[in-house]
């Protein structure tokens, strides 16, 4: 058999991602005539399908400039100059560049579907068109390729080989994604402290310069520590990481009894990690996981209130998340844009509560309060940020999980000089058709990111909401 493959490709792989035909490698491309249709019925509007199916189409037109029928018929060859960009970490998306062809459909298929599947659904098509490249092909392995898996439950009872698109896919398995943090050996002081240098910088706090074998595993801005019965070890931060020579300082303590932040205290480990990133003015990206009652909100709230009430780091709070409802859509919502995105900010109003009623304040300071907060916290939709630029901005992305990659790139480069992003999202909380945990955006970022001297990513580990929240997110 050949090793050549020819995989032929749904629509929804297009729409999910239009630069797929460059992500085949060596193997050959077939496009059925009922593709390019439900691409036609897809293009009108601003969403991001509609974008996604204009780009595919353009990419057709550059590939069919200045070819006849005949050269159609024969493969148009896929250039490996559209190859995926390497990523900041040096990896690639692509292990080998495109080199195969692309074949469109240009005739009626001779091949009839079994009785047994009814209709005459554009789903089916597809199906006719990949049985007829078995037939036409017999030596070569063809393989449908779509992310409607009722489509390869259909196309595997007919006898064709199907396969989900991966190509997006970050990581093989969730629990190797990074967790921003590591623990550290009971000996590591012995193995690591033989050449170590330590001072206090110009803030007081301490910091090593120490060279060891664990050295080659670390990331900039990954946490370091050594538990002990209390949970309150020895914690610390890798600044810097030259060769096999690493950087750490002794990070900043906020749990009860330290020092707090709007009145909120870490309750754990991870939640004292994400709060020095959160509040580190040299990072300008951060990353937050956590399940459901973790704090990813309330943290991020708190700090982005203390750098822009009390240390006027930030202009202003900006806060967004992706519109998708978990039940039936409530329709229409009448008012400006802020107020068409105030029932999807649940949480912006719950964790604004919590921050109020810690002061001992009465109704009406309180009351004062909020009118103040409200004019520093802004709520943005999604839609509206295509070409804007934020300027000293604390930007808040909630729920990023149902984001898809090319999304985040959008929001990411928008942030300004000034200005500091921080994305929320729980990985077990999808609700974007398409998405899953290992081919999120929010995933997708952790893992580019990781190692950036200027960004940083905590997994929060235990819920903190209450004692039934964390039992539910337990067992449920």
């Amino acid at each position: 058999m050949s090793k050549r493959k020819i995989f032929v490709l749904d629509t929804n792989v297009l729409l999910h991602d239009p630069t797929s035909l460059y992500r085949f490698e060596e193997h050959d491309l077939f496009i059925p005539m009922v593709v390019l249709e439900e691409l036609d019925n897809s293009k009108k509007g601003t969403s991001e399908v509609a974008r996604n199916a204009r780009q595919v189409s353009r990419i057709f037109d550059e590939l069919m400039q200045g070819r006849n029928h005949a050269q159609i018929e024969k493969g148009l060859p896929l250039p490996s100059v559209r190859n995926a960009t390497p990523a900041a970490n040096g990896r690639s998306i692509n292990s080998k560049p495109a080199s195969g062809k692309l074949f469109f459909q240009t005739r009626q298929a001779d091949v009839v579907l079994p009785e047994l599947i009814p209709g005459n659904k554009p789903d089916n098509s597809i199906l006719v068109n990949a049985l007829e490249q078995q037939t036409k092909h017999p030596t070569r392995k063809v393989t449908l390729v779509s992310k409607d898996i009722n489509l390869r439950i259909k196309a595997a009872i007919v006898g064709i080989h199907t396969e989900d698109y991966h190509n997006d896919q970050v990581l093989d398995d969730l629990d190797l994604l990074y967790t921003g943090y590591r623990e550290l050996p009971v000996d590591f002081w012995s193995t690591h402290g033989e050449k170590m240098e330590s001072w206090q910088d110009d803030r007081g706090r301490a910091n090593y310069r120490l060279q060891g074998p664990l050295v080659k595993d670390w990331h900039a801005n990954q946490f370091l520590y050594i538990p002990d019965d209390s949970d309150q070890g020895l914690e610390l931060v890798v600044t810097s990481i030259s060769g096999d020579t690493a950087e750490l300082r002794v990070i900043r303590d906020y749990r009860p009894g330290k020092s707090g932040v709007w009145g909120i205290h870490a309750k754990n480990r991870e939640q004292n990690f994400a709060l020095n990133l959160l509040l580190d003015p040299d990072i300008d990206f951060v990353t937050v996981l956590g399940t459901a009652g973790t704090g990813k909100t309330l943290l991020t709230l708190a700090a982005g209130l203390a750098q822009t009430m009390d240390e006027q780091r930030f202009r202003e709070i900006i806060m967004t998340r992706v519109t998708v409802p978990v039940g039936d859509d409530i329709g229409f919502l009448p008012g400006t844009e802020e107020e068409k995105m105030t029932p999807w900010m649940g949480a912006l109003m719950d964790n604004l509560e919590v921050l109020t009623q810690n002061s001992q304040a009465g109704d009406w300071e309180r009351a004062a309060t909020n009118d103040l907060l409200a004019k520093r916290i802004k709520i943005r939709s999604l839609n509206f940020m295509r070409g804007r630029t934020f300027l000293n901005r604390y930007i808040i992305i909630d729920e990023a999980q149902n984001l898809t990659a090319k999304q985040m790139k959008t929001l990411i480069t928008r942030v300004g000089p000034g200005s500091k992003m921080v994305c929320l999202g729980n990985l077990g909380q999808i609700d974007t058709p398409y998405l899953s945990e290992t081919t999120s955006g929010l995933t997708y970022v952790v893992d580019r990111f990781q190692g950036w001297p200027h960004g940083g990513h905590v997994t929060l580990a235990r819920g903190e909401r209450s004692r039934l929240a964390a039992y539910a997110s337990e067992i449920l």
